[in-house]
């Protein structure tokens, strides 16, 4: 008998979908993969049928897309197919067929998601698979969110088969007699997971029978334990990490004030992709030289001084220059924002983040872009140049942060004003000056120097 009570039960449970929801199945034609398609027809959910042919076994594949098709038929729903080259892509990618295979897979799953408007994508995961997932990231090395196995609902990706062990799907589809294709690559123990399902598994459970339900139980204290976790690491981002444009800064005596250290700034800079090696070295660092710097895929974390400052390492598709027109109030620039105004007032303050020029030695259009090779000016109090890369290494710039520094470019290509920083002695106010214009950085990325 079909565990129907029990399927709506579980999708109640874990808000995997509303009633009126279109699911997309994706159905292999193996036995699990099956009954998804069975529960869901019998418990009246819209879906449609999405199957992958890898072209990885010979004859198999093409017997499988056969099967699913047909199956698909007997349903009376749509049928997507698609075929992978999926050994020429790994080889592209350098990349194991297994993960070639997931990332083609999901990639048209989602692609079909959104072009034929279903609301989400079911796998047939079962209890077994979560057991599995777990015990390999314990073997490769794992946080508590490598722990807590498969999740019922990820996105746009749902689960609902999670209730139910390999052993209770394989008494169903034997009482149904339901048809399925067998995978003769899961008899093979050549993969890790399946040296998992074939050799560790039985083990296990022969030292305990349970073994699903105990698995079951630890993965929900696991999941438990993270939520705990991520409130911790959460309140500590919002006590020590402050971000203003694209600019993070850590003291770096709040990072030696954290307990456990390692765990919790691996959690804090997770989000920035730097993976638990590196964070070892920034911690075997924090009283060594200022500049030095440490990588992620994204991310450069350098010591500047008194603190970790973490910027994006891609900056190509920030906005590299912005004109300003005579009358303009207020320009932008990437996270950058000037205000503009204009006074007949010769009052001056020292707030760097003001510029105060004669207005009477602008030519417009004037030009506000980042630093570029070459720049030169003559800061203010100053009599002669200087290169703006010496000055910015006087200034105690760090090397991530010179490239998006703004510099106030007027018409005839002389340098106003190095944003937030000097004005050029050219352009400051003086006895004689009639009317000044005003520039105000509005929203400064707070640059630690």
């Amino acid at each position: 008998m079909f565990p129907l009570q029990k399927f709506q039960e579980f999708i109640i449970q874990n808000s995997l979908l509303d009633t009126d929801d279109r699911v997309l199945l994706a159905v292999s034609g193996g036995r699990d993969s099956v009954l998804l398609v069975h529960l869901f027809k019998q418990a009246g959910i819209k879906f449609g049928i999405a199957h992958c042919n890898f072209n990885l076994r010979e004859g198999e594949a093409q017997r499988d897309e056969d099967f699913v098709k047909e199956l698909a038929a007997a349903m009376h729903v749509t049928f997507h197919v698609t075929h992978f080259d999926t050994r020429a892509f790994a080889a592209q990618q350098q990349v194991s067929t297994q993960m070639a295979a997931r990332t083609l897979r999901y990639t048209w799953f989602e692609k079909i998601r959104q072009e034929a408007k279903y609301d989400f994508i079911a796998v047939a995961h079962h209890q077994n698979d979560g057991i599995e997932t777990v015990l390999l990231n314990l073997v490769r090395g794992t946080g508590i969110a490598g722990l807590h196995g498969i999740l019922p609902k990820r996105d746009r990706l749902i689960r609902p088969l999670l209730f139910l062990s390999r052993a209770e799907i394989d008494d169903i589809i034997e009482k149904e007699q339901l048809d399925y294709v067998e995978d003769g690559s899961n008899a093979s123990a050549k993969y890790a997971r399946n040296k998992i399902r074939l050799q560790v598994m039985p083990a296990l459970q022969a030292i305990n029978p349970n073994l699903e339900q105990t698995f079951a139980h630890n993965m929900q204290r696991f999941r438990e334990t993270e939520m705990v976790l991520n409130q911790v690491v959460e309140s500590w981002r919002k006590k020590i990490c402050h971000t203003q444009g694209a600019i993070t800064t850590i003291a770096l005596a709040d990072i030696k004030s954290l307990q456990p250290q390692q765990l919790l700034l691996f959690e804090l800079l997770k989000s920035f992709q730097f993976q638990e090696p590196v964070v070892k070295d920034i911690l075997l660092s924090l009283d060594k030289q200022s500049g030095v710097s440490f990588y992620s895929a994204s991310h450069r974390a350098t010591l500047n001084r008194e603190q970790l400052l973490i910027t994006a390492l891609d900056t190509k598709n920030l906005p590299r220059q912005q004109l300003i027109m005579d009358g303009d109030k207020l320009i932008n620039l990437g996270q950058q924002q000037l205000s503009l105004r204009h006074s007949t007032t010769l009052a001056y303050d020292a707030d760097p983040q003001k510029a105060y020029i004669d207005a009477e030695k602008l030519v417009y259009p004037l030009l506000l872009r980042f630093r570029q090779n070459g720049d030169r000016f003559i800061p203010l109090g100053m009599s002669s140049f200087k290169k703006l890369s010496d000055f910015l290494i006087d200034a105690k710039v760090p090397l991530p942060l010179k490239g998006l520094v703004p510099v106030l470019e007027n018409g005839n290509g002389e340098i106003v004003w190095i944003v937030g920083m000097r004005t050029d002695n050219r352009y400051k106010v003086t006895r004689t000056t009639k009317k000044v214009a005003i520039f105000e950085l509005k929203s400064a990325q707070a640059l630690p120097f």
